[in-house]
């Protein structure tokens, strides 16, 4: 349900942006209808109008996805009140101003907020965000912590580069597929990696000992 919840506003505007595309005379009217007050000019155009219902329908979607936790108690992670701020912000002047370069950055900022905050936590206040989300779960050397944030640093801000490099050097059907597909799927195998990385060096809690070692154990500590 959460996995969901998460992908949603993207699925929705992957889907309205193909919808659109398919129906760009019809989704203009559409927009300039119900919407061109929100327009600068009151008037979208055919090519401007998949781009500006998919902005439209990921900021709906964003909010709803709030309310939705915040209405089943639970609690809004930073990043996606982060997103939030974001998706308004850039996602209204992409529809105001016909312009969807400020959609298209989106990603970005939110990739290098989210590498900043991993980057700025461990240089300023020696706190590592990812122990501090996994450290329940799973037992690592200090030092693999360390190196594990490095590398999600590394990831946030190579994802930044590499959805700017899409989004200006191909036309904005590829951006909105490398988005979904493309976006998702690096962040599906560089998990998997961390993963791969993870099983070379879990500690195993006490528990996990065999039962003859900690028998022998307690043998030992009988005086």
């Amino acid at each position: 349900m959460k996995f969901l919840l998460d992908f949603l506003p993207i699925l929705l505007f992957f889907g309205t942006f193909k919808y659109a595309s398919a129906h760009a005379e019809s989704a203009a009217r559409f927009a300039t209808e119900q919407f061109g007050f929100l327009v600068s000019g009151g008037v979208v155009g055919a090519t401007e109008a998949p781009v500006l219902l998919s902005t439209m329908v990921v900021i709906l979607a964003t909010v709803m996805q709030i309310v939705v936790l915040l209405m089943r108690g639970k609690k809004i992670d930073l990043m996606l009140w982060i997103s939030l701020a974001l998706v308004v912000l850039m996602g209204g002047a992409t529809v105001w101003f016909h312009n969807e370069t400020f959609i298209k950055w989106k990603p970005s900022v939110l990739y290098w907020a989210m590498g900043l905050a991993f980057w700025l936590s461990a240089a300023l206040w020696r706190k590592n965000l990812l122990q501090t989300l996994l450290g329940d779960q799973v037992a690592l050397p200090a030092a693999i912590w360390q190196r594990l944030n490095v590398a999600w640093v590394a990831f946030f801000a190579l994802m930044g580069l590499l959805n700017l490099y899409v989004a200006y050097h191909f036309s904005t059907a590829t951006w909105v597929d490398f988005k979904l597909f493309g976006g998702t799927g690096l962040m599906l195998l560089f998990t998997l990696g961390q993963g791969l990385y993870l099983s070379r060096h879990l500690q195993p809690p006490p528990a996990a000992l065999p039962i003859k070692s900690r028998a022998n154990n307690e043998e030992q500590a009988v005086p």
